[in-house]
């Protein structure tokens, strides 16, 4: 079995992570309980910071919140000397109630509201990136009603496809984000922004996908979008002081995935955009990433309650828990896969391939669909790994389900982060018929 970061079997042979047993993290917190793992997630921080570091280039390494956005979520990031990207006023706003330093908040989004845009520049934060024709108008509209100076990124698609599931491919020609970097909107929308006193181009920004696991899609973009920046310096005398290559590094879900180390990714871009603008006679650009996922990914696990089983005899059997797609909706979504363990036996020997069912009234709820276990006793706990990311954040009430606890586990001591939703919680902002 591969164990993450700290995660390990203890002396009384149950699963640990942080240090602490994670028996004993259901007993005091419950089920369905997220937990992460700190020293892990501060390890992949540090992995994507200090290469840049090491190498002296100029950089600002954004935790993508959308994969995981708490209070505390953010105040670690922020200690490990992240920046922050955004991509809703509700992300905005736990950012801003975290106490994120705002100079180091960057907001995405492709339909951003008036209000989101004007919470954005009322608490001055460093930069928006610029998704479309209507937001340019809209943030010039708004930024000269402020009097405002606003610094932004152009979100461009340069036409890379990621090898990934089609649902979250972002940087192919053929996409509801950016401006097209072939058929010369980007170009056009440069000029315009240009024009605005109330704007200060920093540069381009793009996007090519998630889960990646190699430097292809990454590389290509980036020449594309240089390429382009040279034309841009000699045809209308603008020059990126940014270069945004967006996130989506991918993490190990199960045997079949072999991402590459943060320090991996981070040296081979180094490596890509120093020769292109050594190239074309350009000033080297601050390099700007986004990853999410593999930051969070891997250092959160989920912790359930086995419950009822049932057996087709010849087809399959199955094992429920107590949670499934209202807290883990990715299987449900776009056939996500993950490894799971006995948190009461994570090294006993399996005897049998089973099915983990989820508990909503959906026959789609499965959260593994052939996993190998031990015979399982009546108070044995399911360990599935690598749910930090996407599991909290896209978290539902479905059959009117409460979300779970967050704990963060590190140097043996176990810190609630979230609470535990609770029935009166589900009901609270229903108003009584009229």
């Amino acid at each position: 079995m591969y164990f993450y970061g700290t995660t390990g079997v203890n002396g009384r042979g149950n699963l640990e992570i942080g240090g602490v047993d994670a028996v004993e993290l259901a007993e005091q917190f419950g089920t369905p309980l997220y937990v992460y793992d700190v020293a892990l997630m501060r390890e992949r921080a540090r992995g994507f910071k200090q290469t840049f570091e090491e190498q002296k280039v100029k950089s600002q390494v954004a935790y993508a919140s959308k994969a995981f956005s708490t209070i505390a979520m953010l105040q670690l990031a922020d200690e490990e000397g992240l920046s922050l990207d955004v991509v809703s006023g509700g992300e905005l706003y736990t950012a801003i109630k975290a106490g994120f330093p705002v100079e180091r908040i960057h907001f995405h989004g492709n339909n951003k509201s008036r209000e989101e845009l004007e919470m954005a520049l009322e608490n001055k934060i460093g930069c928006i990136v610029v998704d479309n024709f209507y937001e340019l108008e809209l943030l010039k509209t708004i930024s000269k009603e402020k009097s405002e100076t606003v610094n932004i990124l152009l979100r461009v698609t340069p036409g890379i496809e990621a090898h990934t599931h089609d649902y979250i491919l972002t940087g192919q020609e053929d996409s509801k984000f950016g401006f097209d970097l072939q058929n010369g909107q980007a170009e056009e929308a440069l000029k315009t922004a240009l024009l605005c006193n109330n704007f200060e181009v920093l540069g381009l920004h793009c996007h090519i996908g998630s889960q990646i696991f190699e430097t292809t899609g990454f590389l290509l973009a980036a020449k594309k979008i240089v390429e382009q920046m040279n034309k841009w310096k000699h045809e209308i005398s603008f020059e990126a002081k940014v270069l945004n290559l967006g996130g989506g590094f991918g993490i190990r879900y199960t045997s079949e995935d072999e991402p590459m180390l943060p320090s991996q990714y981070v040296s081979e871009i180094i490596r890509e955009v120093k020769d292109l603008v050594e190239q074309f006679s350009l000033k080297m650009p601050e390099i700007w990433i986004e990853p999410g996922r593999s930051l969070v990914g891997d250092a959160g696990t989920t912790l359930y309650q086995l419950g009822s089983s049932k057996e087709v005899p010849g087809v399959r059997k199955y094992l429920a828990i107590d949670g499934g797609m209202s807290d883990n909706i990715r299987p449900a979504l776009y056939q996500a896969k993950y490894e799971a363990v006995l948190a009461t036996r994570p090294l006993a020997e399996t005897t049998e391939t089973v099915s983990i069912a989820g508990k909503c009234c959906e026959s789609g709820d499965m959260l593994i669909w052939d996993l190998p276990l031990p015979e399982k006793n009546d108070d044995d706990l399911l360990a599935v790994f690598c749910t930090g990311a996407y599991g909290y954040s896209m978290a539902n009430n479905y059959n009117r389900l409460p979300r779970p606890a967050v704990v963060f586990v590190e140097d043996g001591k176990a810190n609630l982060v979230v609470k535990r939703e609770t029935y009166e919680d589900l009901v609270r902002l229903d108003l009584p018929l009229k």
